[in-house]
């Protein structure tokens, strides 16, 4: 599988296309990353060096894979953040050329915007964008349970909740939909679930809480979700697989007491994840 990513990258450390693209090389995909930033390490740090590339930039380097004739064999764009509606008509702008070679490819968003306990962490108006604009746009979306609950419109306290709203997204445009650090009255104390859902029906896993939330680990799920599903066909499948990758890299991350993810360190666990989780269907 080809997959055109367009994301941020950091020289140190593990997030955007820094995340993404090892482990999908490590699944066998080939990748084309494009980048948005060229930072020194991600910004929780709190101090970073690097460059903000323009939005021309950016728009300049997939006009010079386009020049190449391939974007035909590409079956995917992926994105992640998207700082400014600028860089967002780009990546749009991207998937629609892709599309228009490959009628057959998918967009994969993850709509970073926030968290919970955090709220929005993008500037004003791009939570906006995202909603109205890209993600309708999606035909896979990644979003936390917080960015989910604003994609709606609404508050989800239960997986019936939880569920209604994500068809409320999925009317707007993506067909599929996973829902990422899902707290809800019916999650064990000290779990949480990762939610799919598709035309095909929902399915969730529960995994163990750990006391760990370093950069990135969104930026692995989407990517491997999208690798598994794409390959499989099966969402079930595709989320099992993913929350085993994940919950295996941060298992050895917080083992390692590392600020960053530890994606070369679990990179078996990546290539081969283990029948750890089971997915359950919720309808």
């Amino acid at each position: 599988m080809k997959i055109l990513s367009i994301q941020s990258s950091v020289a140190y450390g593990h997030v955007g296309n820094s995340a993404a693209v090892f482990p999908l090389q490590r699944l066998g995909h080939e990748v084309w990353p494009v980048l948005t930033v060229h930072f020194s390490n991600h910004t929780g740090y709190g101090a970073w060096r690097g460059p903000l590339l323009a939005p021309t930039d950016v728009a300049e380097v997939i006009a010079g894979i386009a020049d190449r004739g391939v974007l035909g064999s590409a079956d995917a764009v992926l994105s992640g953040y998207q700082g400014d509606p600028a860089m967002g008509a780009v990546i749009l702008d991207a998937v629609e050329k892709v599309k228009a070679a490959n009628p057959d490819a998918v967009y994969c968003c993850d709509p970073v915007m926030g968290d919970a306990g955090r709220g929005m962490f993008v500037r004003p108006g791009i939570p906006e964008y995202m909603r109205d604009t890209v993600v309708p746009r999606a035909d896979i979306i990644t979003p936390n349970h917080f960015e989910l609950d604003f994609l709606a419109g609404r508050t989800t306290d239960s997986l019936t909740e939880l569920l209604a709203a994500v068809d409320v997204v999925r009317e707007t445009g993506p067909r599929h939909v996973l829902v990422t650090s899902v707290l809800h009255g019916e999650v064990p104390v000290g779990s949480l679930d990762v939610v799919a859902v598709s035309d095909g029906g929902a399915w969730a896993v529960t995994t163990p809480l750990l006391p760990i939330n370093p950069n990135g680990g969104g930026d692995v799920t989407a990517a491997l979700y999208l690798a598994h599903l794409l390959t499989t066909g099966s969402p079930a499948t595709a989320l099992e697989r993913t929350v085993a990758a994940v919950f295996a890299v941060l298992e050895a991350t917080l083992a390692a007491g590392t600020r960053e993810i530890q994606l070369i360190a679990a990179q078996n666990a990546i290539a081969e994840p283990s029948a750890r989780f089971v997915a359950r269907r919720l309808r």
